[in-house]
């Protein structure tokens, strides 16, 4: 279990190094957002770390698969609603998410908010709605953690394991020593030969 704690910290410490550089920002530094800024200023600045930006870099930035459009899954995942932190919201209410910025944004009525569209409404002083369900994560279990607790309570060059004492950090390396029992579990039984589990049941003898 030591050994699988260190190679997930300095995973994880490769992992900072390489966010702090990236073009999420100064992921050592917490941004300060006014009490009455908007919703997407407020995601901007906690869930990526920039204070300046126009409607075209929230859109491109919110395009994850680069279409050009925001489809409907973007709009939930944009404010977070496949992430489990969200879980427990009824799909009623994600659903009205979409419909809401879809009635704002989509001016074609096509089902999708593209580029031009998206840049035109906010010319227009339309803003994304808070519809009070956080700021909207949308990265994976690594890059959360990284922005919301590791840069929080652990930046620094002098970062030692037993400093990684918080409830989020027994949480996170938890679920790196499940996966990686589950990885050697996995490469054992394919040593030792066919894994039944991986044959369809149609193809199995009963």
């Amino acid at each position: 279990m030591i050994l699988l704690f260190q190679i997930s910290f300095s995973a994880l410490l490769l992992l900072s190094c390489t966010l702090n550089t990236s073009a999420h920002g100064d992921h050592h530094e917490q941004i300060v957002v006014a009490d009455d800024a908007d919703w997407a200023t407020r995601h901007m600045a906690e869930e990526h770390h920039l204070s300046s930006f126009d409607p075209g870099v929230f859109f491109t930035l919110h395009d994850y698969d680069s279409t050009g459009v925001w489809s409907p899954r973007d709009i939930r995942r944009t404010y977070g609603l496949e992430d489990e932190s969200t879980a427990s919201v009824p799909e009623t209410k994600k659903q009205q998410v979409v419909d809401e910025v879809l009635s704002l944004f989509d001016v074609d009525h096509s089902g999708t908010i593209d580029l031009h569209e998206f840049t035109m409404i906010s010319s227009k002083g339309v803003k994304l709605p808070d519809f009070g369900l956080g700021p909207g994560h949308h990265g994976d279990d690594e890059y959360e953690y990284e922005i919301h607790h590791w840069e929080k309570y652990h930046s620094g060059d002098d970062v030692k394991e037993e400093d990684l004492t918080h409830p989020e950090d027994i949480e996170h390396f938890a679920k790196h020593e499940e996966m990686e029992r589950k990885q050697a579990e996995w490469e054992a039984r394919e040593r030792a030969g066919i894994v039944e589990s991986n044959i369809p049941a149609k193809f199995r003898v009963n």
